[in-house]
Order: C-alpha cells, then structure tokens, then sequence
C-alpha cells in the first residue's frame, strides 16, 4: 500500500450545531500492491489497449471485461492491465496536484468525468471534490445542496468498492454529516453513532492519519457539550444516547498532535478550547497561542487565528 503524508488543511465544527465536519484535507492513501490482481478483481478503471489504438472513451466506464467480453479478457496480456492502472494512477495524481495548489473547481471537472467509474481512490477524491465546492462561498444555495448529496453518493461508492480504505470511511461521515445540515436535527442525532463507527474505522485502517483522529474528537467534544435540548431530542432515538466527555476528547486531540505535530491549525485551536472546558488555563494559553501564532495559510487558518485571539483576550479579561 502506497500512503501518503497525514492531512492538513480542515475546518471543523461550526456553531452550536450537533456536528458539522468542514474538513478540507489530503487524504492519500493508495491500495495499489498488486496492480494486476487488484485491477482484474475490480475492473472498471479507464483503460486504452496499445498498440490497437483502442480507446474506451473519455469518462466510459465499461470494464475491458465487458467491452471485450471474458473470454477475449483473460487473454490480455498482463501489461495492458497495468497500463489500465497507470491511467488511474496519472488522474489521481493530476488531482492531488490539483487539490495541493487549491485548484477547486479544476478538480471537480477533473473528477466528475470519471463519476461512473468502479475505483475507489477516484471515488473518494471525487466525494471531497464535490464537498470542496459546496463550501465556496461563490456557490449558489441550491447548487451546495446538490454537490452536499452528490460527494455522499460518492463517498458511498468508495466504500461500496473498497471497505478497507480508510479515506473512504472517513469522507463517508463527513458526508453524512453534512447531508444532515439539510434533514434536521433528527436526523444528525440518528447518524451520530455511524459517524462515530466510519471515524474509527478509519483509524483502526490507518492509526497514523492524523485527520480522522481529530475528527473523532470532534464527535467526541460535540457530545461533551451537547444542549440539553438536543440531548432530550437524543434520548427519543437511544436507550443509550450519544455521549462523551472533553476528557476524551482531549485524547484524541493529543494523539493527533501526537501523530503529526502541528499538522492542522483547528487541533491546535481544539486543544485550547478544550483545556478551558477543563478549567486548566495555563495549558489553554499555550495552546491558543500556538494556534495563534499558526502561519495563516488559507481561509480556514485565519478563522482559527481570529477566534483564538478571542479566546486569550477572553482569558485576560478574568485575570
């Protein structure tokens, strides 16, 4: 398995909500040790035969099994199928290009060519693609809930072809998270627990990703401070409601910083906020500081260093 670096770039909970996931973050694990046998057990990828001048067309999603039919299939010689893999592999890495220099929409049309196909890591990506552009502020109301549904659906896919791919465990809750923002309270009070079981999923696939840990701690400082509305609202769903606590919470933020110190400006801030839950306001100084002090590099960062400034005035103010 090839895997990449751990994500940084996220935003996280917003308001008061029961949860809201903004996560913008490179996930990039790739399960590819065996190119032949995993191609062949999940044909669909785009694929040319050389030498023929055989192109299956731009965004077709026929299999070379289905296009030829088996018989022809399993007389292919084994590089064809490895050339099928590369194309893959190019258009995986153009996003990851794509989505490292902030290219949102290229991205996007990018990927949506290749909505029909079978492959997980196209899949996945294709999901966080769609979500990325639902968050900009230049898309219309009812165009950021059509790609909210669409980046589900796809995350769905990823999962549906691969069960044993941590990124599309993680991009499946934070989609259904944000398909609850249009279905109500209920309705992300009932997802809580399958959010919570495809967070560490992820985790448990990859212990190393820094990104599903701090979202686990997330759901986890959500519940810890849960209105008593909304744990009412709860408690009509459960025997045993979701719950947790900012001790617990702050595990998880640790075990992040501990994963990939400083990976994410929002884990810092977390931290922070955190350690005022718990009363402890040296350790929350130091970590509001930190966030503070966090090289603002994008939208998400400056957010974080406006409300962390407001939270050490706030800490001043008592003092």
């Amino acid at each position: 398995m090839r895997s990449g670096p751990a994500e940084g770039r996220m935003a996280a909970v917003g308001g008061t909500g029961v949860f809201r996931f903004l996560l913008k973050a490179t996930v990039t694990g790739r399960s590819g040790c065996c190119r032949v046998q995993s191609y062949i057990s999940r044909p669909g990828v785009r694929a040319q035969v050389l030498g023929g001048g055989k192109n299956l067309g731009r965004g077709l999603t026929l299999s070379l099994m289905t296009f030829l039919g088996y018989d022809v299939y399993r007389n292919i010689p084994g590089f064809l199928i490895v050339h099928a893999d590369e194309k893959v592999e190019e258009i995986i890495d153009r996003a990851d290009y794509l989505y490292g220099t902030g290219e949102v929409e290229k991205l996007y049309h990018l990927l949506i060519e290749h909505k029909n196909s079978t492959n997980d890591e196209l899949l996945w990506r294709l999901a966080r693609a769609s979500r990325d552009l639902a968050q900009l502020e230049s898309t219309s109301v009812e165009r950021k809930k059509q790609l909210t549904y669409e980046a589900l659906e796809f995350a769905e896919k990823a999962l549906e072809q691969n069960e044993l791919s941590f990124a599309a465990h993680k991009w499946y809750a934070i989609c259904i998270s944000d398909v609850g923002d249009y279905e109500g309270i209920k309705t992300k009070i009932s997802n809580a627990y399958v959010i919570k079981e495809h967070f560490q999923k992820a985790i448990e696939l990859n212990p190393k990703d820094a990104t599903s840990i701090h979202l686990m701690g997330l759901w986890c400082f959500t519940f810890a401070e849960l209105p008593w509305v909304q744990q009412k609202i709860a408690a009509m769903f459960f025997a045993t409601p979701p719950s947790s606590s900012y001790e617990e919470a702050l595990q998880y933020f640790n075990k992040a910083e501990q994963v990939d110190p400083n990976f994410y400006s929002k884990n810092l801030l977390m931290m922070g906020k955190t350690y005022m839950k718990l009363k402890n306001e040296k350790l929350a100084l130091l970590w509001l500081t930190k966030a503070r002090d966090y090289p603002a590099r994008n939208e998400d960062d400056k957010q974080v260093q406006k409300e962390a400034i407001e939270l050490l005035k706030l800490i001043s103010k008592r003092h």
